[in-house]
């Protein structure tokens, strides 16, 4: 076996290992591949996708980079560049690499904050896999709209940093979607997520607490009736069929949590000081997931 045969060889190894979870061995194996093949693009493009898992961000850029200037026709290395240029704020390197791959961009320099539509992201897809829609103002980067599950981390406004492949897909007013795993936040939102438990409520009063919130343009969202539940294949995109699933619409529950986005409690008191009828509902807040410092 000659040299280029055993890097062929090793380079399968560390795909066999980067799939069995060990990126070690994985690292390990491309390494030498490399030695004994330097010019191996697709050895390089793995090593780039290794350290885009880890988001070490540079040694990612430096991989992909020594693979798209050998082979400038893999869209996988372009893709894995810009990502990796937009993580590090490399805006020069970022625009050239979408510019390499054919995507229109506002403006000429600097960062990139456009409106390139709605899309949905799966948070920690590691872990639960809570998937929300955001608004994308580049490629991979979204704001996110909904108001995310404290435990995820995650908050309304924050800037997320996804991937360019899709896992999977939602609809939403009769559009496909493709969805995109989170890979880091990016910018941490201002805004906290407090929880508002109401017990006893009718249908009415959380259509009264709803509607005072979109009045006072903050976000808020009921989380007993927005939130649905998937397996992991159906979440990832691969449907099958469930023996509780029904047809009948789902009764009412009458104790309702819902999510609010907002700067402090006293935002949120001003906001149902207004509601009508509100001396009349069962209602606790609880601040869940605290906005950083400056």
């Amino acid at each position: 076996m000659n040299d280029l045969e055993r890097a062929e060889e090793l380079n399968d190894q560390g795909i066999a290992h980067h799939e069995a979870g060990d990126d070690e061995l994985a690292l390990q194996a491309y390494e030498e591949a490399l030695r004994l093949n330097p010019g191996a693009a697709k050895t390089l493009y793995n090593m780039g996708l290794v350290y885009k898992y880890r988001n070490d961000w540079r040694k990612c850029f430096e991989y992909n980079q020594r693979a798209y200037t050998l082979r400038p026709d893999d869209e996988a290395s372009r893709w894995n560049l810009a990502i990796a240029a937009t993580a590090l704020r490399d805006w020069a390197s970022a625009r050239k690499a979408w510019a390499d791959n054919g995507i229109e961009l506002d403006g000429v320099a600097g960062p990139i904050n456009g409106d390139y539509g709605p899309t949905p992201v799966r948070l920690n897809p590691d872990g639960d896999g809570e998937v929300v829609w955001g608004t994308r103002i580049d490629p991979v980067r979204a704001i996110l709209r909904n108001i995310p599950y404290p435990e995820s981390g995650f908050r309304c406004g924050d800037i997320i940093l996804h991937d360019g492949a899709g896992v999977g897909s939602r609809v939403s007013r009769g559009r496909e979607y493709m969805v995109f795993n989170v890979l880091e936040l990016f910018e941490a939102s201002k805004l906290s997520t407090f929880c508002l438990e109401v017990k006893e409520a009718t249908e009415q009063q959380m259509a009264a607490l709803e509607a005072a919130f979109n009045a006072a343009d903050m976000p808020f969202e009921d989380w007993t009736a927005n939130v649905r539940t998937l397996c992991k294949a159906c979440s990832e995109g691969v449907p099958h069929e469930h023996a509780e699933d029904d047809q009948q619409a789902p009764q009412w529950n009458p104790t309702r949590l819902a999510g609010i986005a907002a700067t402090s409690f006293e935002a949120i008191e001003a906001i149902l000081d207004q509601v009508p009828g509100i001396a009349q509902m069962q209602v606790e807040i609880s601040l869940e997931l605290e906005a950083p410092a400056d």
